[in-house]
């Protein structure tokens, strides 16, 4: 397979791929085909066991095809050396899979090192890549996976999938075993990583709200991974092909589609802020002029801490270690208006700080806003089923009139006839 540039992804083609594992009366996996565009996230999701995560690694042949073809950039890899191709593709699992005996840097570096490359090449690239998935190098490069938190240990499973700089990236439910919070951060972090390096990736889920936040497309699998729908989400959710799929969709389609919209695409208010350094004079002034009842403080890194009101600081007696209301939720402009929705839901001023990538204050997104994201979702889901209702209407009275006509020809017909 030709070597790729940073920063670009490689179509995939699948052509009758077929998995029969040994003593199964069935198959597994039975003539898929699909076609996956250079830099699209395409989801895999459907129910256990109907051989999604089968059809993955047959991508990169750590499951070897019964029949069929594989193709990446236009080049069959059916045949490549298995070795070699997964050299060339990044693959992420759950739980990470980090070697435990390795350091963070030593595990991210280890397909470079097997590939050849120097090591001041391998020590830049780590320190880019840690950067990349919003760790720092130097608190994090020595440590060993039994030394950081579930998160910590899927931000560095990606990167050592990123780290030879490969076309595509399979994904294995990378997310399946973190808490629900720490979930949407790695969500979050995986489109804000796909738009400055454009991979194609493949991701495999069972969550079906998963598939619709981060996938451009998604193939819903039915047993023996058959294609029940291969679409976009929107057009999923607004017209499932058939039960199958409108089950997998559940109750609530409409919601669902805040999963669709990001922060970024409303309205980002901006609030008074103050740095922990202020003096608490300066503090009050900017009580005074900011034509609010209260001010966000800052830390040192410009990362929210907390809301403070005027009574918080006449209670502060010269420290702010322990005023004010702390800051538990944020989101980024990455963060879908679902994830916006249940952080704003459980504040109590209905309001949730949006940061940017190192966790810097970037703005405010409150539930005026996002209630009226919802309403307009609802209103165009109302108009949508009144179109479609009248098309269906339409269609019956032009049928019934076609009925009616070929009934009066019919009749005309008779009587022609009785009188011949």
């Amino acid at each position: 397979m030709p070597e790729t540039g940073g920063h670009h992804g490689a179509s995939i083609e699948l052509e009758s791929l077929t998995k029969r594992f040994p003593g199964s009366a069935r198959p597994a996996v039975d003539d898929v085909s699909m076609e996956i565009k250079a830099g699209e996230v395409v989801v895999l999701v459907g129910p256990s066991g109907c051989g999604k995560s089968t059809t993955l690694r047959m991508i990169n042949r750590l499951i070897e095809p019964t029949g069929g073809r594989i193709r990446m950039g236009g080049e069959d890899v059916t045949d490549m050396h298995p070795v070699r191709l997964r050299r060339k593709v990044g693959y992420a699992i759950q739980s990470a899979g980090l070697f435990p005996h390795m350091t963070v840097a030593q595990n991210i570096g280890l397909v470079p090192k097997m590939i050849g490359w120097p090591k001041g090449r391998i020590r830049e690239r780590t320190e880019e890549l840690l950067d990349l998935v919003g760790l720092d190098p130097g608190e994090f490069r020595g440590r060993y996976p039994r030394q950081l938190s579930g998160g910590q240990q899927q931000r560095v499973g990606v990167a050592r999938a990123l780290a030879a700089d490969p076309p595509v990236l399979l994904m294995d439910e990378p997310f399946g075993a973190v808490d629900p919070i720490t979930r949407d951060h790695l969500q979050d972090e995986l489109i804000r990583l796909q738009h400055e390096l454009h991979k194609t990736i493949v991701f495999v889920t069972h969550d079906f709200d998963e598939a619709i936040k981060i996938g451009d497309r998604i193939a819903v699998l039915r047993e023996r991974s058959h294609i029940a729908q291969f679409d976009t989400p929107e057009a999923i959710l607004t017209n499932p092909a058939d039960d199958f799929v409108s089950g997998f969709v559940g109750a609530g389609a409409a919601l669902k589609r805040l999963n669709l919209t990001r922060v970024r695409d409303v309205e980002i208010t901006d609030y008074p802020t103050v740095s922990v350094d202020d003096p608490l004079q300066r503090i009050f002034d900017r009580l005074r002029a900011g034509g609010t009842d209260e001010v966000l403080l800052l830390d040192r890194r410009g990362r929210p801490r907390t809301w403070l009101r005027r009574g918080d600081l006449m209670r502060a007696r010269g420290s702010l270690a322990r005023a004010g209301t702390p800051v538990h939720d944020t989101v980024t402009r990455d963060a879908t208006l679902r994830d916006a929705l249940e952080a704003v839901l459980t504040d109590c001023a209905g309001r949730v700080v949006v940061t940017g990538r190192r966790g810097e204050y970037t703005g405010v997104v409150d539930v005026g806003t996002l209630m009226k994201s919802v309403h307009e979702l609802l209103e165009a889901d109302r108009l949508d089923a009144m179109e479609q209702r009248h098309e269906l209407e339409s269609l019956r009275g032009t049928q019934a009139s076609a009925e009616r006509e070929g009934g009066a020809e019919g009749v005309a017909g008779v009587g022609l006839g009785g009188e011949r």
